[in-house]
């Protein structure tokens, strides 16, 4: 009798978890757009619920101009984002999660022309930002209120590949740090190569070295553009502009040793490319690329214990432009921000097959090129 009421009371007691909802299946949507003129509404905050797909609008920023591209510290308390312009720019922001209010802080120099992009660093020291206009790169100190510091490390890249229309010269793409935050990884377009260099959060004056080796080259003309690490931090996946490939590489202590080169397109596919952006799903078993020119899709691929890719599918992306996208820390849900037909795409996604449905749900908002998900 006694085990019998032992057993029930824990039954009773497991039924009980199962059934107090979620409390932690809303995070805020951060939306970074192109401001166009009459448009000064840069960054949207929305509350995402990753049980339902819905989302309601909490916030903006105004008056900042063209942040095409955000980061958000790992303590959840700033946003940066670069200034796409001709003499371009980085934004650093104080944010509130409860509200979504994002307060300006200041604005620097990104040492070069046409920023795209920006990251910042696990120990909340250093913002980096790619720019790709004029083949730069930036390493920006962080004050301790999280504004940025106008004493940057300013690297120049050069270099030039066999397209002459768009590979004239150095075109630095993303600026992407290793999972154990000790090096910098810069694909560059122009030069078909992925620097890497070592990082020292230490050296406030030159926080970025040459790594050994200090570049690995991809192949030509294929235009490389962002790179990301599996959970594992064994592998990392390269996605080219250009070429609408992805590549694979196996990774250990800042090197790169190619294993993979798999192409994004369609056995009949004809007409223009353009490859944008690159996610794992939380648990690594799915890789996404977006495809943009006239494909319009996000394609799916299954990793293997190896690293390696495997086609599943393709989901057309209901919209034109698919610059960026984000997976909800849930893995319930793909979002897509379709730039040219001003629209964030809402998808459901299957955990066991990485397929993709449309919710029939979207954030209407203007121009959207960068989604980013925090804690609420």
């Amino acid at each position: 009798m006694r085990t019998y009421l032992i057993l029930f009371a824990a039954m009773a007691i497991l039924n009980s978890i199962q059934a107090q909802p979620d409390k932690n299946h809303k995070f805020n949507l951060l939306v970074g757009t192109y401001t166009t003129s009459g448009n000064t509404d840069g960054i949207w905050v929305y509350e995402f619920d990753s049980q339902t797909g819905d989302f309601k609008f909490k916030s903006k920023a105004s008056g900042v101009e063209n942040p095409s591209y955000l980061a958000i510290s790992k303590d959840g308390k700033h946003v940066y984002s670069i200034n796409e312009v001709k003499t371009g720019g980085v934004s650093a922001f104080a944010f509130n999660s409860a509200s979504g209010d994002l307060t300006f802080l200041n604005r620097v120099s990104s040492g070069g022309d046409g920023p795209c992009y920006v990251s910042v660093d696990d120990q909340n020291k250093f913002v980096f930002a790619a720019n790709y206009g004029s083949g730069s790169l930036c390493a920006i100190p962080l004050k301790e209120d999280g504004s940025l510091s106008s004493d940057i490390q300013f690297i120049q890249q050069e270099g030039s590949s066999i397209d002459k229309g768009r590979q004239q010269g150095p075109h630095v793409h993303s600026t992407v740090l290793s999972p154990d935050n000790r090096f910098l990884f810069t694909p560059n377009l122009g030069t078909d190569k992925v620097a890497i260099y070592r990082f020292d959060a230490k050296n406030l004056a030159h926080p970025l070295i040459p790594g050994d080796p200090d570049f690995v080259t991809v192949k030509p003309g294929s235009g490389p553009r962002h790179l990301i690490f599996n959970p594992n931090s064994k592998f990392a996946y390269l996605i080219h502009e250009m070429g609408s490939i992805v590549t694979v590489f196996d990774y250990k202590n800042g090197k790169l040793h190619e294993l993979q080169t798999i192409t994004m397109l369609a056995p009949d596919f004809k007409g223009k490319v353009g490859a944008a952006d690159i996610h794992l799903s939380p648990d690594g078993k799915f890789l996404y690329g977006s495809n943009r020119g006239d494909a319009n899709e996000i394609v799916i691929y299954s990793v293997g214990k190896n690293g390696q890719l495997s086609y599943v599918g393709r989901q057309a992306a209901m919209g034109r432009s698919p610059r960026n996208f984000a997976i909800d820390p849930s893995g319930r849900f793909l979002l897509v921000a379709n730039q040219s037909s001003n629209e964030v795409i809402i998808f459901s996604r299957d955990p066991k097959t990485g397929l993709l449905t449309s919710t029939g749900k979207k954030i209407q908002v203007s121009r959207p090129v960068c989604l980013k998900f925090a804690a609420l």
